[in-house]
């Protein structure tokens, strides 16, 4: 499962992305640095959108990618089917995601690395959830779905990129999260080869 992803995304295009839905980006702590990023990794700290508190807002913070499960497994993953996902939405700003496979070549020592992108799109968001944890404080978590046709050669699960449509509804927890979450259609994930 996704343990890995990359952010390429400025302050300019979160906010205009955003925008376009009618929703202004605030930062409650100050402006993030947003450097691009080939590898963000369990534990670092990244971006991440949930709802303002006031209306029409988006609230941008960075915070830690997992915290800690039973036993101090990192919940990086989090699995929603058939859950109610009504606190703590949030949205994972991302240009690609990583998955891994058995090498091809049967003499490497690593899996082969593939890169996930939208086509035509240099701006993603993976459905979240985010939360206070009393170890590691502000944290969250990726949502996982079944995989679409286009993750399906690679993984059995996939993470939960929802399309830019969707996006303000997902931050509203009076919409239900069934019909927001599930894969994409065929064609709207590019795989390249990357390691």
């Amino acid at each position: 499962m996704c343990n890995n992803y990359r952010s390429h995304v400025d302050r300019a295009r979160i906010e205009e992305a955003f925008g376009a839905l009618g929703l202004r980006v605030v930062y409650l702590e100050g402006v993030p640095n947003f450097e691009p990023r080939d590898d963000i990794r369990i534990t670092d700290r990244a971006p991440i959108v949930r709802a303002g508190g006031v209306q029409g807002t988006a609230e941008l913070v960075q915070c830690r990618w997992s915290w800690p499960g039973p036993g101090g497994k990192p919940v990086n993953n989090f699995r929603a089917d058939g859950r109610a996902l009504d606190r703590g939405r949030c949205l994972i700003v991302a240009d690609g995601f990583y998955e891994y496979t058995a090498p091809a070549d049967p003499k490497a020592k690593r899996k082969d690395k593939w890169l996930f992108t939208r086509p035509g799109e240099p701006l993603m968001c993976i459905a979240g959830l985010w939360r206070v944890d009393p170890q590691v404080g502000t944290a969250f978590t990726m949502l996982t779905c079944p995989p679409g046709p286009d993750i399906r050669p690679f993984h059995h699960r996939q993470v939960a990129v929802l399309p830019q449509g969707s996006w303000a509804r997902w931050l509203d927890p009076a919409v239900p999260a069934g019909g927001l979450i599930g894969p994409l259609p065929a064609g709207s994930l590019e795989a390249t080869r990357v390691a």
